[in-house]
């Protein structure tokens, strides 16, 4: 859609970024327009992040240019880019919850009167910026009281209360559900309609074609490429991203057995869920789909013994469970993958090995002293087993790319020899290749007898791995579907209350 302004021009000019070891950014050349959401992607390792940096002053170019409109920018600093009107909303949000809405958005940048903060100008402004956004939140509502999605709305507003020029919006879907995040592309239409270049960074290839006007893409360090998404199939964007990566189905060895893993009657866990009842076959990769706030994370964090039941019971190889903890259901075979692993899954600033072998400790431990030879077998069998890319496993697990990292918190729990594993978003925020890597793994898990319970908020991943998939809306399991046959559209559609023929 036409709107008359001048369209303004962003542009990357043979930016090379090199560190000890690697080169990030191979002379990448590449301009974003105004007007337009440009969507910008990359496999994990591609160099996406780094040119994010470079644009946004976080890490300046070892060569090249960063240009807005002709000028080229000296960007040595965030505060240098923010003077140039470019602002970042990551993905990690950086609100203050104690804080109101309107303090949020214009914090450093208050409303004074006789030196004090003139606390009704504040608001007004406030309210005034998030009306013209189309933004329905009161300014004076604390953040903390927000929902997911309304607080990456505020990060938004708070990002053009300062006139961008240019907004970088870092994976913004990448903790919603399904109707959030068309809320949130309601938003970024109308940042479309204003003299804003929009650069869209996001690993959910699926949603390019309903927001995204253009997508570039960086391989390997290197630019290879934009297309338009009007004219463009998924095979021309994988293509472009990974070139000989195909994308692999269950094949008929990966099978459900007969006999049961696991039995879940009657479990309630007010007020997040209520009367949970199914069974898991040995073998089985079982998944549960539905929007946030369905209960289905609550329900696996339960199943594991995170907090106490209020009713129903569990039953594994015949053995009965009314309460739950971590301990005793670790002992019964069961192993968890949490939702966010950088805070709940890995101990960042301890290396590789230590998050391999973290819920393994008393078997390769000899009582207070740890085996070294167990050690280090644990950790290599887990490193080739899941083909995780580490030089060492003393290396730091932050600095791994989020593929990896997704890889080292399964391996954890792989090396307890676990029965039953749970996933919960086993393939959030990691690219095309690593997923297909962690589905290939859930398999192999169904091949050796090993049950799996996935929890995703990509639904298509459920009707790609799964053998059946449970429907959970409003903190009960509504409807059980078979897969085969069944059409994203018409599970979406299931998630939020609807029907199918």
């Amino acid at each position: 859609m036409e709107t008359g302004l001048k369209k303004m021009i962003l542009q990357a000019r043979n930016v090379t970024m090199v560190f000890p070891g690697t080169t990030a950014l191979d002379d990448v050349t590449m301009e974003f327009e105004s007007g337009k959401v440009n969507a910008l992607v990359g496999k994990n390792g591609s160099g996406k992040s780094t040119l994010v940096k470079a644009i946004n002053g976080s890490q300046p170019p070892t060569s090249g240019e960063i240009l807005l409109d002709g000028e080229i920018l000296r960007l040595e600093t965030p505060t240098a880019a923010f003077d140039h009107g470019i602002m970042t909303v990551y993905q990690e949000l950086s609100l203050v919850p104690g804080l109101t809405v309107a303090e949020n958005i214009l914090i450093g940048r208050y409303a004074l009167k006789g030196g004090f903060i003139n606390w009704k100008k504040t608001y007004a402004e406030a309210e005034k910026l998030l009306n013209s956004m189309g933004i329905d939140i009161s300014p004076k509502q604390l953040v903390q009281n927000l929902s997911m999605w309304q607080c990456q709305m505020v990060e938004i507003a708070k990002a053009m209360s300062g006139n961008p020029k240019v907004i970088l919006l870092d994976e913004p879907t990448s903790a919603l559900a399904q109707h959030e995040t068309q809320m949130l592309f309601s938003l970024v239409r109308e940042l479309k309609k204003k003299d804003v270049i929009i650069i869209y960074i996001t690993h959910r290839l699926q949603e390019l074609w309903e927001i995204a006007d253009n997508c570039a893409v960086l391989r390997d360090g290197k630019y290879a490429g934009k297309i338009e998404m009007e004219s463009s199939t998924h095979k021309d964007l994988l293509d472009l991203m990974f070139g000989d990566v195909k994308i692999k189905t269950r094949s008929e060895d990966v099978v459900a057995r007969q006999e049961k893993a696991m039995s879940v009657r009657g479990l309630t866990y007010e007020p997040a869920f209520r009367n949970v009842s199914f069974e898991l076959k040995r073998g089985e990769v079982l998944g549960i789909a539905g929007m946030l706030g369905s209960g289905r994370t609550e329900l696996l964090k339960a199943i594991f013994g995170t907090g106490d039941l209020h009713g129903g019971q569990i039953e594994i190889e015949g053995k009965v469970y009314r309460k739950t903890d971590p301990v005793r259901m670790k002992k019964a075979g069961l192993g968890l993958t949490p939702e966010d692993r950088k805070t709940e899954g890995l101990v960042q600033i301890h290396p590789v090995g230590y998050n391999l072998t973290n819920a393994s400790l008393k078997r390769i431990s000899s009582g207070v002293f740890m085996n070294a030879k167990a050690y280090i077998g644990s950790c290599m069998r887990q490193v080739n087993d899941l083909s995780i890319k580490i030089t060492g496993v003393e290396v730091p697990v932050s600095s791994l790319s989020g593929g990896n990292q997704q890889k080292v918190v399964i391996g954890n729990w792989l090396n307890t020899v676990p029965r039953i594993m749970l996933f919960d978003e086993p393939s959030r925020g990691i690219d095309v290749g690593a997923k297909q890597q962690i589905f290939e793994i859930i398999w192999q898990l169904s091949r050796e007898g090993i049950s799996s319970v996935v929890v995703s908020s990509e639904l298509e991943e459920l009707l790609e791995i799964c053998h059946r998939i449970l429907i959970m809306r409003l903190g009960e399991i509504v409807q059980e579907v078979d897969p085969a046959g069944l059409e994203i559209d018409q599970l979406y559609s299931l998630c939020m209350g609807g029907s199918y023929s």
